[in-house]
């Protein structure tokens, strides 16, 4: 039976954990700080749980330099809930917004503040979408599954990166080519807000960096989109100025801990510019569900129902440990590492074009998962690849069931001479292939 230093792991998710975080999470599982009880039986309404949230938000706001105008929510449901509770909770923003605009207007009729804003809603809401790969799809899936009895054409893809690329994902066009919603002070109706999965894991695709046509386009704050990005899988990778993003959100199970926790980094006027219930429902709009609300989770520090309070401080364990690792240099040297440990395995494949093929432009490439095909996709190739990369412990590597091929996450708990390992597997392979 092989020993744990023995695997090299690089499944797409649930992802690696540094030995040193489990090891310690085990002795916390059985009896944590000799207290005699496990992290799991623990009171999600003591001191001890509210430490490790402390502590937790703490490691989070030095690594992000996270700015006093954002808060950070623990929350159920993974990035898939959160597809969900970004349409939920930001219209409402939309929507309250229109309600103080009619109000101003109407002043105490309320009839007619009602009327204007559910005449509003169905003519002028917008969500932009820039679809880059599976999960911003489904994303943009969910928005108009959620947003259908109010009418179709709310959600505005404003990007579909496979309409110039065959059919597929696996690029980012120029940002010239967008077609966002235009601005209430450029005389359109003004997006709710623009959604973007900063790093596709089924499809390799990655945005370099945050797109400058989503900056402050004015000099009306207000007037500037709500950006919204899902960083599930590239989250603690790189360098994020936080305050260009009203929301960010991430699965716990990549780069951060393990499943069951996801988080939600939100900018707070988002918190405190809610429709109330009983308006939404007056307009024909749903609240959001309590799970999901923003606001009410705010309010009870994360804690409105039972939060699994070891996951929450496996990831605060993940977080101090990249703050130790990185010192002064916090994540610009796990960005460093990152690119370091992703050119070594693109460069393999570059140096053998007739036996791999990048499935990615290379200006999109992700540093997360490389994916790639093997003679164009040949499947028996593909197949001898991974049961001879399985034979040398080099396990995860098969490309997610949708998109077929070979993916190797590069995740940050992946040590560097994993990534060595295989890189030397790949060109092994690849002159054996050669002169096949």
């Amino acid at each position: 039976m092989p020993s744990r230093e023995e695997v090299a792991y690089f499944g797409a998710g649930p992802a690696p954990l540094p030995t040193a975080v489990l090891e310690k999470g085990a002795g916390a599982f059985v009896n944590f700080e000799d207290t005699g009880l496990s992290l799991a039986e623990v009171s999600h309404r003591s001191q001890t749980a509210n430490k490790i949230l402390a502590d937790t938000k703490s490691a989070l706001i030095s690594l992000l330099q996270i700015p006093d105008s954002h808060d950070i929510l623990f929350m159920h449901g993974g990035g898939s809930g959160e597809f969900s509770a970004v349409v939920f909770n930001l219209v409402s923003v939309w929507v309250e917004k229109r309600r103080k605009e009619a109000e101003a207007e109407f002043g105490g009729d309320e009839q007619k503040v009602v009327e204007r804003v559910k005449k509003e809603l169905r003519e002028d809401l917008r969500l932009d979408y820039l679809l880059t790969g599976s999960w911003s799809l489904k994303a943009s899936q969910e928005a108009a599954n959620l947003l259908e009895p109010l009418g179709k054409g709310l959600i505005n893809v404003a990007l579909d990166s496979r309409q110039s690329n065959d059919g597929k994902f696996g690029t980012i066009p120029s940002e010239d080519t967008w077609d966002l919603t235009p601005s209430r002070a450029n005389g359109g109706k003004g997006s709710a807000f623009v959604y973007y999965c900063d790093n596709e894991t089924v499809d390799g695709v990655e945005f370099p960096s945050f797109p400058k046509c989503l900056g402050h386009s004015s000099q009306n704050q207000d007037d500037s989109p709500l950006v919204v990005a899902d960083m599930s899988s590239n989250f603690l990778s790189r360098r994020v100025d936080v305050s260009k993003y009203a929301v960010i959100f991430g699965g716990a199970q990549k780069n951060i801990g393990i499943t069951d926790v996801t988080l939600v980094i939100v900018r707070k006027v988002i918190l405190s510019t809610q429709a109330s219930s009983s308006f939404l429902h007056a307009i024909g709009v749903w609240s959001p569900p309590v799970v999901f609300n923003w606001p009410v989770i705010a309010k009870n520090n994360s804690l409105y129902n039972t939060m699994p309070i070891f996951s929450i401080w496996i990831a605060g364990e993940v977080m101090r440990g990249l703050l130790a690792t990185h010192g002064e240099k916090g994540l610009a040297g796990q960005e460093e590492l990152a690119k370091r440990k992703a050119k070594i395995l693109y460069d393999v494949l570059d140096n053998f074009p007739e036996v791999y093929q990048v499935v990615t432009s290379r200006l999109a490439r992700s540093r997360m998962n490389i994916c790639f095909r093997i003679r164009g996709g040949d499947s028996a190739q593909e197949k001898t690849f991974l049961e001879y990369a399985e034979a040398q412990l080099l396990q995860g590597l098969k490309g997610h069931r949708s998109v077929g091929g070979i993916r190797a996450s590069n995740y940050n708990a992946v040590p560097l001479k994993n990534v060595e390992r295989l890189a030397t597997y790949m060109e092994e392979f690849a002159q054996k292939s050669k002169s096949a």
